[in-house]
């Protein structure tokens, strides 16, 4: 039975410290004026789209104006990050190398991304570390603004890839964030949440996620398929 593997970035793969959130700010104040409460605000597991949506119409403007102006957000975020993103400050998480690279050699399952970033910015993240030569496709946050609408996505674009349609149970959602939970399970499709994001793995536990590891290298002793 072929499997499908849809793997989250951020948290999950790799992680950029700090310097991630001053280049989205700087893109929200040069197209709307404010950031809004960009500081404050919880990225975890979001959409790009929907963090842009939340802090501005937090702000006062309205949705409608906010939507408008998503494309010149992304546009100027994402050529700011692939200009100025520096590995120095990202961490490659651990085990993520060595099941990439184990999947990778394998002819009965497919590896894709599932992620908030827009596709851009997905891709400035991987090449930090060569990361994007084991993803073929994936859904980003330029295919919708509530996380459970990216699922659908991805497996349209897996039966486009590979001639094959999957079934929920034949998918699995790596993630490390409740948002990762709650998009697998509002399509049926198992999730496995790794420790190494923001969210507590209790919490992850509490969320209802099928296994709870904490960090890759446990990955086929949760899911001995994925060894």
């Amino acid at each position: 039975m072929m499997k499908l593997v849809l793997f989250d970035i951020d948290g999950t793969l790799l992680t950029c410290g700090p310097q991630v959130r001053p280049l989205f700010a700087s893109a929200l104040v040069e197209v709307f004026g404010t950031a809004g409460e960009v500081d404050a605000f919880d990225f975890t597991g979001r959409t790009d789209p929907g963090i842009v949506i939340d802090l501005i119409t937090g702000a006062g403007l309205p949705e409608t104006v906010v939507r408008e102006r998503l494309p010149r957000v992304r546009s100027l975020y994402t050529e700011r990050l692939d200009r100025e993103l520096d590995r120095r400050g990202m961490v490659l998480l651990p085990g993520v190398m060595e099941i990439l690279e184990r999947l990778n050699r394998r002819e009965d399952v497919v590896t894709a991304l599932l992620t908030g970033n827009w596709e851009p910015g997905a891709q400035a993240k991987l090449s930090r570390f060569d990361l994007g030569r084991y993803f073929g496709f994936g859904a980003f946050g330029c295919d919708g603004v509530d996380r459970s609408e990216l699922p659908p996505v991805a497996l349209d674009r897996a039966e486009r890839a590979t001639g094959r349609r999957f079934r929920p149970e034949e998918v699995l959602i790596v993630g490390d964030s409740l948002h990762d939970v709650s998009c697998a399970h509002a399509h049926g499709i198992p999730c496995l949440a790794v420790g190494t994001g923001r969210t507590p793995e209790e919490a992850l536990q509490a969320a209802g996620a099928d296994w709870v590891i904490g960090d890759l290298r446990q990955a086929a002793g949760a899911v001995p398929w994925l060894g």
